[in-house]
């Protein structure tokens, strides 16, 4: 069983990602964190198999947590998930250690993305011709 950490401070994005991510008959959704705190501290007593997580964070933002887990964890692909993705943001992650990243409004492509990175792959969306545009 894939053992899946998500973490997100909205409720209702967690609930829903969970909700797609348990679609997937070996995939189980391990726990859920609101924070970038919370998330190290649940990595830190369960390491997960992969772990999707918001950049946009109350505390730590989604770059400092992946950073943190990479450097501990690095057999832990991370896959950021974001309402704003841009090629800068996406280049960010990468270096940062995330090895895939999805738009929230692209949600669909989060089971893709994490069979990519289950798979030892990486999942980054093609160079955006609209960076600037809102998703």
């Amino acid at each position: 069983m894939v053992r899946i950490l998500v973490v997100d401070d909205n409720p209702t994005v967690r609930h829903y990602l969970r909700a797609i991510l348990e679609q997937q008959s070996a995939w189980q959704v391990c726990g859920e964190a609101r924070s970038g705190e919370e998330a190290l501290e649940r990595v830190q007593n369960s390491p997960p198999d992969v772990v999707l997580l918001d950049f946009r964070m109350p505390d730590l933002n989604g770059l400092d947590v992946a950073r943190q887990i990479s450097r501990q964890y690095p057999e832990i692909p991370i896959l950021m998930v974001t309402v704003h993705l841009s090629s800068q943001l996406a280049a960010e992650a990468k270096a940062a250690g995330i090895r895939g990243a999805c738009a929230k409004s692209d949600i669909g492509s989060v089971v893709e993305a994490v069979d990519v990175l289950l798979h030892n792959g990486t999942y980054f969306p093609p160079p955006m011709a609209q960076d600037s545009a809102e998703m």
